[in-house]
């Protein structure tokens, strides 16, 4: 039995539309599949939360963005017991990259009906005060947080998505938020025994996957199943410099340059002088002075191939 969670609001209703194509095929090949509609905020992990919390195998496909599937793995109450598909239609799609999981809905689909190959993914972990937040892709503080936080406000994201440009929407505000962001001091501290302290950081971010941001090959060495997280700072430059980087970050070669700075291990405390933007796969957090990442102990499995 396959579960669908459906964001029909996802790209601007692309989501809702690719269900109508979709839905009469898995009648017409008599797949047994039930399905969901998201209809508000964090809908879907209550969603799932409720359909996993009965200590069975479950197959859940979402249809949708990365929002939708850091809101789905939120509400997942075993791992081990759940495998994962995806028909990617959001914005950015950074999870569908880090997979190379096709973008055409009706391929997407039958990827999943006759699997090729499966990953185990490594599931990220948040903390902040005393709550905590799963990610799949990644999770930032500072000026990447701050460009997700005004995606998710502005009317950019949904003229550029009507225009079939919505990849578009994050470089976009990342000019604009580069210009009035105000660099922090921060400590960054790997594995609770290394601690590297930086001026004027634009942001640190952690990721489970290579890309962020639609496309921003941030940690091109990030591999989501290996059990490590891949840390970025960049500190130290000036804004004219931060934004020559950016188009360098779609392929990866911003590492390359002075001010950036990448590490890897299995967890990491990030601590700001002022605080800023948080943020897990694009969903904004409030205002935060300290989070810390690290993996679940379990893995995701999830339809790739």
């Amino acid at each position: 039995m396959y579960t669908f969670i459906i964001n029909p609001n996802a790209r601007s209703g692309l989501g809702g539309r690719v269900w109508e194509q979709l839905e009469p095929k898995l009648k017409e090949s008599s797949v047994p599949y039930r399905a969901f509609f998201t209809k508000y905020q964090r809908h879907a992990t209550a969603m799932t939360r409720k359909l996993t919390s009965d200590g069975q195998e479950h197959t859940i496909i979402v249809l949708g963005g990365d929002g939708t599937i850091n809101e789905v793995i939120g509400g997942i109450a075993d791992l081990s017991r759940t495998t994962l598909g995806y028909i990617p239609i959001g914005s950015s799609n950074d999870f569908a990259r880090a997979f190379s999981l096709p973008r055409n809905p009706q391929k997407a689909l039958a990827a999943i009906l006759s699997p090729a190959s499966y990953s185990y993914m490594n599931v990220g972990l948040l903390f902040y005060k005393n709550r905590t937040k799963r990610f799949a892709v990644s999770a930032g503080l500072g000026f990447d947080a701050a460009i997700c936080h005004q995606a998710v406000i502005s009317r950019m994201k949904v003229i550029l998505n009507r225009l079939g440009l919505g990849k578009l929407t994050y470089a976009a505000i990342a000019f604009h938020r580069l210009i009035h962001l105000r660099p922090a001091s921060m400590q960054v501290t790997l594995d609770g025994q290394k601690t590297h302290s930086f001026s004027k950081v634009f942001f640190t971010v952690a990721m489970n996957h290579p890309y962020e941001g639609g496309g921003f090959r941030f940690c091109p060495e990030a591999d989501p199943c290996d059990g490590l997280l891949n840390v970025m700072v960049i500190s130290g430059i000036s804004r004219i410099k931060a934004l020559l980087l950016l188009p360098f970050a779609f392929k990866g070669w911003h590492t390359r340059f002075h001010g950036v700075y990448t590490y890897t291990c299995k967890e990491v405390q990030i601590e700001s002088d002022i605080a800023l933007p948080v943020h897990t796969d694009g969903e904004p957090v409030f205002l935060q002075y300290s989070i810390r990442a690290c993996l679940e102990p379990e893995k995701l499995r999830v339809i790739t191939g």
